[in-house]
């Protein structure tokens, strides 16, 4: 094949006077645009092969830039007429400066706290700039706003808005997407934002310029605008972001090319930008009360033309606001423009207020007693509309939403009427963005609404609980299942879907999951039974399948059964075989098989299904290269089954690479990261076991540090904090065993007491905390011997037992757990009873243990003791007959020869043949007892000796 790189306007020239034989015996040949044939030196032109644009080539995000419709796609931020003059005109100044004369930084960073109108100044410096004639690209970041709150399809879009305003770059921008079509980045992230830029933007800005001076500039400087960079979740990608450009001018000091970049200030980035080369401006020095006052003006002008109340009582009374009020506003709003703009919209408010406060005259002192921090606001606004139907779960739902859903959507999700939707919303608007039609999606006026909602000390009755999830959940895959039962056999296409069916078939199962823990079994069940009555109607799809698997694996802890994991383990095969290597969808579906696996060997303790699941686990990692924003999750999830791994073998390989990965993990969620505090727990947590493996005084005093920190991201109320709280605690715990320094156990009490208070009943969870307190309990009793600990700690343990009915996988560590603590009691106060009951727990916990359970050795040993003290009690021979058998079995089954913990169960045995000697006088029992005593001596001495 031939590439010529003509266009349209070079076909002539195929046509000159000295014949070309550039296509020689060629057929439907592609010359740039041109199909043609060559015959001898004749070439015929067919017509013009179709070639991708730009936009094409890159799918770029359409709703990102400054030219966006802001009421569809937030943030609705512009500069009032008579504002943010200084600001503009400075930061002006900068954007147009000549790069070889002025010596400005190609980047300036402006930043400022909520609500201080940094979207605002950003749309006022695009429009300011591009109405000079100096080409400007833009991207507005948004949280949880789908693609724009991720790094991925950043350098894209700006590309592609580069090579409409700088078309001398456009050839290069095609160039580069053409041969590498993977840096798109879409519809999955596999290259780095620093290669995108450079492949993108600055590889390609940079041949333009190298060819001359670019004639679109004009003289000025091509400007980016980066607005809300703190908005981004990716944060690890920022601050890669952020170095490459530096890097870029660097290397490039003259490139007519500038960054204009707002956000907060947040640790990832000050880190990056707070260096010479970058010019700051603090908005806090650049937003003055003149501007909140000119601000309100404006606004208190246009209302007062509109508003017929506000004309009659202006004629009645005179001036409104009058200036004093005016200034007791502008010195209650404290500088923040969202804060002067919410509470603007609720004195405005609708005359038919649920409140009786029916005029602006009357909202205006409510407004002037607000909270600045916006807690109250939002509180007394919410007032307004909370006995209107449906309004919690409106309020919920639109706070829980993983991206916004018009009010159809959110009608259709809830299974209401869109005008109930609206009812809730419609006096909600100062803290609500509401649409006027029922297309566009229902927005927050700032993210810190969706904060206030999900914190239920700062909301109380207007907490969105995450049981609403589950709400969700459930009427998301009905909605899916209605759509499709009235298009049974046939394929969805995305254009087909209703609001609600598109954002269920990305989202639902992100419901599902958060919203563990809180499912009710008859809520399980309906949800396994839709998903079986959609997959029969649509038998081929991965993602039913995928649907209906997860539904059985997370029916309520109580009924999930081994032939449930095994349908589950079933499904997920078959979704895989449905989704070949390439496949959009096949990381999900190993992922997800891979928990299964994992969850099952945890209950049956079959190995083969262990192995299988490591071996899935790392087929998923391979499909999560760095920096894929999912890469920590699949680290995580490895490291989780290496560990289990180690626990049932003992390899400390395992054990050891776990640690290894876990610190990649770590590594991939820097603070701010949400998910910091799960790597630090998990991490912690197998410090903690290579510890007790290798007694390393290092990796316990790792753990407690990791532990703390872990604990310090999780501030009361957040609903993890007890999982910190329980993993400090036994860190603590362990320390008190190694150096008996009693403080560690007071604390490690202290942190379990208020672990148990954040999980009252019913929580999920409750048991694991009443398990982590008793043990503490019962090691201060050992210490101290203090009866009151003891008996404290058999009632902590006999709640977790009741808390932990058949089939719950954790009730025979109950079990085993009252058994001992009453076989303690016995040996404290001689009675009966307590030696008894530890005998029939301590069989019900060895049935629930068969072989090969894990942890059959355990309940055989505490048995074993509980027979032999009832022996002595009663000398019934049974008794120790039975002792006998069980550490029989401990030996033969779980420490034969060669095993590193065999000698304490040699020792055990001897003691016991030695009591039936005495007994029956039987010289066998007496000569075995010898050789067991002389192999544990051997074994010893030889443990010793190495």
């Amino acid at each position: 094949m031939v590439v010529l790189l003509l266009g349209p306007d070079d076909v002539d020239s195929l046509t000159v006077d000295r014949p070309m034989n550039v296509l020689p015996g060629s057929q439907h040949a592609n010359i740039g645009h041109v199909v043609a044939d060559q015959a001898g030196r004749d070439i015929q032109q067919y017509g013009y092969a179709e070639e991708k644009t730009t936009c094409d080539l890159l799918e770029p995000i359409e709703d990102a830039s400054h030219t966006r419709d802001r009421k569809r796609s937030p943030p609705d931020s512009a500069c009032m007429r008579g504002t943010r003059l200084r600001v503009v005109r400075k930061v002006g100044a900068w954007t147009s400066s000549c790069i070889l004369i002025d010596g400005e930084p190609h980047i300036c960073w402006m930043h400022g706290y909520v609500g201080s109108g940094k979207s605002a100044i950003s749309l006022e410096i695009c429009i300011k700039s591009e109405s000079q004639g100096q080409p400007v690209a833009s991207f507005f970041f948004y949280r949880n706003a789908g693609d724009r709150s991720r790094i991925w399809r950043f350098a894209t879009t700006v590309a592609d808005q580069m090579a409409a305003v700088v078309p001398e770059t456009a050839p290069f921008v095609r160039a580069a997407a053409t041969a590498s079509p993977s840096l798109k980045n879409f519809p999955a992230p596999v290259t780095s934002v620093a290669m995108q830029m450079q492949r993108l933007v600055y590889g390609p800005f940079k041949s333009a310029a190298d060819r001359g001076p670019i004639e679109s500039l004009a003289g000025h400087p091509f400007l980016i605008v980066i607005d809300g960079l703190d908005e981004c979740e990716d944060k690890g990608e920022v601050e890669e972001l952020i170095d490459s450009m530096l890097a870029f001018f660097d290397e490039n000091p003259f490139i007519p090319l500038r960054v204009f970049i707002t956000s907060r200030v947040e640790q990832h980035i000050q880190s990056r930008l707070n260096v010479p080369g970058v010019h700051f401006y603090d908005l806090v020095d650049h937003c003055s009360d003149d501007d909140i006052t000119a601000f309100l003006e404006v606004l208190f002008e246009d209302s007062g033309r509109r508003n017929p109340v506000i004309q009659a009582y202006v004629r009645e009374h005179g001036e409104w606001p009058t200036p004093s009020e005016k200034r007791k506003l502008v010195h209650h709003i404290g500088g923040s423009f969202i804060f002067a703009s919410a509470v603007f919209k609720f004195i405005m408010g609708s005359n038919a207020s649920r409140d009786h406060l029916t005029t602006p005259m009357d909202r205006l002192p409510l407004a002037l007693k607000m909270n600045p921090g916006l807690d109250g606001l939002y509180t007394q606004t919410l007032e307004r509309s909370e006995n209107i139907p449906h309004f919690l779960n409106v309020i919920s739902t639109i706070a829980l939403l993983h991206a916004p859903l018009p009010t159809s959507g959110i009608a259709e999700v809830l299974g209401i009427r869109t005008y109930e939707v609206v009812n809730v919303l419609v006096d909600l608007q100062a803290i609500i963005q509401v649409p006027g039609t029922d297309d566009i999606p229902v927005t927050l006026c700032h993210t810190s609404l969706r904060d206030f909602l999900t914190n239920h000390s700062r909301s109380g009755r207007f907490l969105a609980h995450p049981r609403h999830h589950v709400h969700l959940y459930l009427r998301l895959i009905q909605c899916e299942s209605e759509l499709r039962r009235r298009r049974p056999g046939v394929a969805i296409h995305r254009s087909e879907c209703t609001p609600a069916v598109a954002y269920s078939r990305r989202y639902s199962v992100n419901h599902l999951h958060d919203g563990r823990g809180f499912l009710e079994q008859s809520e399980t069940e309906s949800a396994i039974r839709l998903c079986r009555e959609t997959l029969r109607l649509h038998p081929s799809s991965p993602e039913l399948i995928r649907a209906l698997a997860g539904a059985v694996c997370r029916r309520a802890p109580k009924m999930i059964s081994r032939v449930d994991l095994e349908e589950a383990i079933s499904l997920y095969r078959q979704a895989l075989l449905l989704e070949p290597p390439g496949h959009e969808g096949r990381w999900l579906s190993l992922h997800q098989l891979a928990l299964a696996l994992a969850d099952y060997h945890g209950r049956t303790g079959d190995m083969s299904h262990l192995e299988e699941a490591i071996s899935t686990y790392r087929g998923a990692l391979e499909l999560r290269p760095s920096p894929h924003p999912d890469r920590s999750v699949s680290l995580d999830n490895l490291a989780s089954s290496l560990r289990a791994r180690y626990e049932r073998t003992r390899g400390i390989a395992d054990l050891e690479e776990a640690i290894s990965v876990y610190r990649e993990a770590l590594e991939l969620r820097p603070p701010p990261h949400p998910q910091r505090s799960v790597s630090l727990n998990n991490l912690a947590y197998s410090l903690r076991a290579h510890y007790h493996r290798t007694r390393g005084i290092v990796d316990l005093e790792e753990a407690i540090l990791l532990g703390r920190e872990a604990l310090e991201l999780r501030p009361s109320p957040h609903p993890e904090r007890s999982v910190s709280l329980n993993n400090l605690a036994s860190s603590l715990r362990a320390r008190y065993h190694l150096t008996r320094g009693i403080a560690n156990l007071e604390e490690a009490i202290l942190l379990g007491r208020e672990a148990l208070e954040l999980r009252p009943s019913p929580h999920p969870e409750r048991s694991v905390s009443l398990n982590n307190l008793a043990i503490s309990l019962g090691d201060r009793y050992q210490r101290t011997r203090g009866i009151a600990d003891l008996e404290e700690a058999i009632s902590v343990y006999r709640e977790a037992l009741e808390l932990r009915p058949l089939p719950h996988p954790e009730r025979s560590v109950s079990l085993d757990d009252l058994a001992y603590s009453l076989r303690v009691r016995y040996q404290h106060t001689r009675g009966i009873a307590d030696i008894e009951e530890a005998i029939l727990l301590g069989r019900e916990a060895l049935e629930l243990r068969p072989s090969p359970h894990p942890v059959r050795p355990n309940s055989l040993w505490k048995l074993s003791l509980s027979l032999e003290d009832m022996y002595a009690a009663t000398g019934v021979l049974s008794d120790l007959q039975e002792s006998i058998t069980f550490c029989e079995e401990l030996l033969d089954s779980h420490f034969p020869v060669g095993h590193e913990g065999r000698v304490k169960p040699l020792g055990r045995l001897a003691v016991l043949l030695q009591k039936r000697f005495r007994a029956t006088r039987q010289e066998e029992d007496l000569a075995r007892s010898r050789a067991l005593r002389g192999e544990a001596r051997r074994l010893s001495a030889s443990t010793s000796a190495t």
